[in-house]
């Protein structure tokens, strides 16, 4: 699919017109050993911390040893998606005394790039996700190579777990990503630097239009976070608009700095941001096999839990299902105001099989074995 594709050159305009936000909540340490990399590479793009009320020292060591960066402060924890909803309507419009911006700046960004704190930045990882949109309109958001950070160079090799070699989805709405499938890695031999569209981008790192992100309304309020990025990727879908990755551009991710994947809370925001992602987004015709074949998948997935002795986890998927029946309002709502136009097989990077079935049934464990579209 990607072998016509033309590859960005490197441009020769700074990114002056791109915001890179930061999302924060107590993570003091890993601004400051993440934050001075953004600060040089990123081509003269706006570097902004907005702060989900920390209630460590992230502000005092922004204000002392990060002048140069912009704050956005909330009053209170938004999460990860209202948080970043509030982050870039700040930047467009006056806001409440609720949330405090210093220093002001008049400057209008047509590009958001959503960075997580636990990311290290390399030279040149920014200005050729800008030349791609730049060069193709239809383009809304694109993301970069994820490695997994390490200080490990054998370890730095592998693909990262939240967006590797950019996102992909079965059938069944579960995500995965070249590079990999649940929980095994691939090394990265330069086999997925091609560039493509793909279904998703990671939240981890992406870059989007803003006038893109403020068509779609952002993030799903709802979900908090995990699942939040796919939503979005595939409302562009819907609405007629391309999601791509590009892997001249790496970085890398450290996962799990804030909410590590065990986490039975994680599990619980997973399961339940799963099924709504599927409801909004899914074509009619095809929505109550998939929707019912995901729910009995997602019975599997608790039994494996149960067997495993991983009994809180278990529970969490019982909480995302009672949950997400009990709201089934209003995702009706939602899939009203995004209507789901394509079906599985007119979106890209979507496997048309199960991937549960593949990667446990079948053993199958990196993404060439597949047979991806």
């Amino acid at each position: 699919m990607a072998s016509d594709l033309a590859v960005p050159l490197p441009g020769s305009v700074l990114c002056e017109d791109v915001a890179v936000v930061v999302l924060n909540w107590n993570g003091a340490a890993w601004l400051r050993r993440f934050l001075p990399s953004v600060l040089a590479c990123s081509d003269g793009a706006r570097i902004i911390v907005a702060d989900n009320a920390s209630t460590d020292d992230s502000i005092v060591l922004l204000q002392q040893e990060f002048p140069q960066v912009r704050i956005i402060q909330f009053s209170s924890n938004l999460g990860f998606c209202e948080g970043y909803n509030a982050a870039f309507e700040a930047l467009r419009t006056p806001q409440p005394a609720s949330i405090s911006i210093s220093p002001e700046s008049e400057t209008e960004f047509h590009y958001y790039v959503l960075l997580n704190s636990d990311v290290e930045v390399t030279p040149g990882w920014l200005r050729p996700q800008r030349d791609l949109l730049e060069q193709r309109p239809a383009v809304a958001a694109c993301q970069p190579k994820i490695r997994q950070y390490s200080d490990d160079p054998a370890q730095r090799k592998l693909f990262e777990y939240a967006g590797a070699g950019g996102g992909y989805l079965d059938r069944f709405g579960y995500p995965f990503c070249r590079g990999r499938l649940f929980d095994t890695l691939e090394t990265d031999e330069g086999q997925y630097d091609d560039p493509r569209p793909v279904a998703w981008a990671t939240g981890a790192c992406f870059m989007i239009r803003a006038k893109d992100w403020h068509a779609l309304n952002g993030f799903e309020p709802t979900f908090f976070a995990h699942m939040e990025e796919i939503d979005l990727c595939w409302r562009l879908w819907n609405a007629g608009r391309e999601v791509w990755y590009y892997g001249g551009s790496v970085v890398y991710h450290v996962g799990g700095g804030t909410l590590h994947k065990s986490n039975p809370r994680k599990t619980y925001l997973n399961f339940r941001n799963g099924l709504a992602l599927l409801y909004k987004n899914t074509a009619a015709s095809e929505l109550t096999g998939v929707l019912l074949t995901r729910l009995l998948l997602d019975w599997v997935a608790a039994l494996r839990f149960l067997l495993q002795g991983a009994v809180p986890d278990a529970q969490a998927i019982l909480r995302a299902h009672w949950h997400f029946y009990r709201n089934r309002s209003y995702w009706q709502q939602q899939r009203r105001v995004y209507p789901a136009r394509l079906l599985a097989s007119q979106r890209p990077a979507v496997y048309q099989g199960s991937l549960v079935w593949a990667y446990f049934a079948q053993g199958k464990r990196k993404f060439s074995e597949l047979e991806a579209t």
